[in-house]
């Protein structure tokens, strides 16, 4: 949202750019978000178990396969970084800012990846304070760099880029530091594991085919809006924002549903998991009521943060209506995800992700043709998490995913 803030007030052509940029970069990071979300359930497990150092152990193997993924998407996105703009239906004004900022960003990957397995050691082991510390940290020195980047040394859109790849490294070492005097402190190695980083991997797989069907999702919504016209994937890329910060917000309780749910499990303690279950669907649906009366509220206070553009806020606003009422639909979906993913039921999300993107697509793809606008693009993401609710209340009916044990 601070790149989305400060980009912005360079244009509508900047922002646009930001907009198709940010969604490459953003999926070529969150399908390895696995990272994070494996970790913490098999951490979490171990915990739970008392093997901590087997736990961090885990860890390290995730660390790992961090570095060795991100160098690879590197690889893959500096010299496609135009095609993969022109693919996305940039108009010939939003193109080159695209390209310019995903081929910096894409430079602090292996940072990121590093970010998300390190944060999910520290979960799995009950520590959330060291990642609020480290996410608040890297927030300033983000706004702090992009401001002083854009406009100070007058870089632009690319000053927006170095000042996100120059916070994104600096978290990376603090976690690294972190892990590192834990793990030397409970006797484990620092040295990769092949037989680990593979395991690892495996154990990933399922939730990357989620992730990438989630993404999917996503990258649909903005190729739709980008063909709407540059005020309309402005004014999408201001919504997108907005909505994965409400998701982080709710994710908040999902996270911990991943450490908890994986620590009681791994105890053997069943009925501590559902009843932990049902506690959060409860806070839930609470925040996403809360959250969806703020947006309705602060929506004049709001877009003028991101633009001047008239056409822009026109486009926006209605949509953010749409936003505000699925939020607790939203609470529920994040709510039983982390459930789900702390349990390692991860084969089951796969196939309850695959269905949903099938029932999203089509719909998407007609609003041009349809016509709604924006709007009518919101009410199918609305569609989509209402059909994510209905999969995975279904499967924590069942039971199926109640598995106790060090591993599952």
């Amino acid at each position: 949202m601070a790149d989305s803030a400060i980009v912005g007030h360079l244009g509508t052509a900047q922002l646009a750019g930001l907009g198709v940029a940010s969604a490459l970069l953003t999926t070529a990071v969150s399908v390895f978000v696995f990272l994070a979300y494996a970790t913490t359930a098999a951490v979490a497990r171990r915990v739970g178990a008392g093997d901590l150092p087997a736990a961090i152990r885990q860890g390290m193997d995730g660390i790992w396969l961090a570095l060795l993924l991100g160098a690879a998407v590197i690889a893959v996105v500096l010299p496609a970084a135009p095609g993969l703009v022109d693919l996305f239906g940039a108009s010939e004004t939003a193109a080159p800012h695209a390209t310019t900022y995903l081929r910096i960003s894409s430079l602090g990957i292996p940072a990121m990846l590093m970010v998300l397995a390190a944060t999910g050691v520290l979960r799995g082991l009950q520590d959330t304070r060291t990642p609020l510390y480290v996410a608040i940290a890297g927030f300033v020195a983000n706004g702090v760099l992009n401001v002083v980047l854009v406009y100070g040394a007058d870089l632009g859109i690319a000053g927006s880029a170095w000042g996100t790849v120059i916070a994104q490294c600096g978290m990376a070492a603090v976690y690294l530091t972190v892990v590192v005097r834990g793990a030397r402190r409970h006797g484990a190695a620092l040295r990769p594991d092949l037989a680990g980083i593979r395991a690892s991997a495996q154990a990933g797989v399922p939730l990357l085919v989620r992730t990438l069907s989630l993404r999917a999702i996503l990258l649909i919504a903005t190729a739709v809006a980008a063909r709407l016209g540059d005020a309309d994937i402005a004014a999408h890329q201001i919504i997108l924002s907005l909505w994965s910060l409400l998701a982080f917000a709710l994710d908040a309780i999902a996270i911990a549903g991943q450490a908890i749910i994986g620590r009681y499990l791994g105890a053997g303690d069943a009925q501590g998991a559902r009843d932990v279950c049902r506690r959060m669907v409860q806070w839930g649906i609470a925040v996403g009521v809360v959250l969806g009366v703020l947006v309705v509220v602060s929506r004049p206070l709001f877009l003028p943060l991101f633009t001047s553009d008239s056409l822009v806020k026109d486009a926006a606003l209605p949509a953010l209506i749409v936003v505000a009422v699925c939020q607790p639909i939203s609470g529920v979906v994040f709510v039983l995800d982390g459930v789900l993913m702390g349990a390692g039921d991860g084969p089951y999300l796969a196939w309850a992700m695959l269905l949903t993107l099938a029932v999203f697509a089509p719909v998407a793809l007609l609003v041009p043709t349809l016509g709604g606008g924006l709007t009518a693009l919101w009410v199918a993401m609305n569609l989509m998490m209402t059909v994510r609710m209905l999969t995975l209340w279904l499967r924590t009916r069942s039971g199926r995913w109640v598995v106790t044990g060090a591993t599952r």
